[in-house]
Parts: structure tokens; C-alpha cells; sequence
């Protein structure tokens, strides 16, 4: 049985482009690992505190919601971490 020919395209060359790249300006994102670990050890220092003094602190008219606190600047910490590139 006979081969079949096959046929070779030609490779894809884009048209050429009068406008230049854009220049990407990255900015400094240097501040992003040292406020995101921040925050998590500031939560995670509330919430500490607030079981080993028994409730009395970090501000005993809050009662209970001082975890909610502590869980409010460790999920900040993680809201900052979207900025890290």
C-alpha cells in the first residue's frame, strides 16, 4: 500500500508589531512578610494571653470575643499575604 504525502505547515509567525512591550513596574512588596507575621504572632500572642491569665486579659469586658479578636488579626495576616509576590 502506498504512503500518504504528508503535508508540512509552515510555523506561525506573528505580525510584526509596531507598538513596543510595555514596561512592567513591579512595585516593592517588601513590607508584605514582616506586617503578614506580624499580625499572625500578634493574634496568636491575644489569644495566648487570653487563656493563660485566665480571661483577665488582654481586655476582660470582652469575655469570650477576645478569640474572635485574636482570630481577626491572624485572618488579616492572611489577607496581607495575597499581596506577596
Amino acid at each position: 500500500m502506498p504512503k500518504s504525502r504528508i503535508r508540512k505547515k509552515a510555523d506561525y509567525t506573528p505580525p510584526p508589531s509596531s507598538k513596543q512591550a510595555a514596561n512592567i513596574k513591579l512595585t516593592n512588596r517588601g513590607w508584605v512578610a514582616p506586617v503578614m507575621l506580624a499580625l499572625f504572632l500578634v493574634g496568636l500572642a491575644w489569644i495566648v494571653i487570653f487563656y493563660v491569665t485566665d480571661t483577665r486579659l488582654p481586655i476582660e469586658a470582652l469575655g469570650n470575643w477576645n478569640i474572635v479578636v485574636g482570630f481577626g488579626f491572624i485572618a488579616a495576616g492572611f489577607g496581607v499575604s495575597t499581596q506577596w509576590k
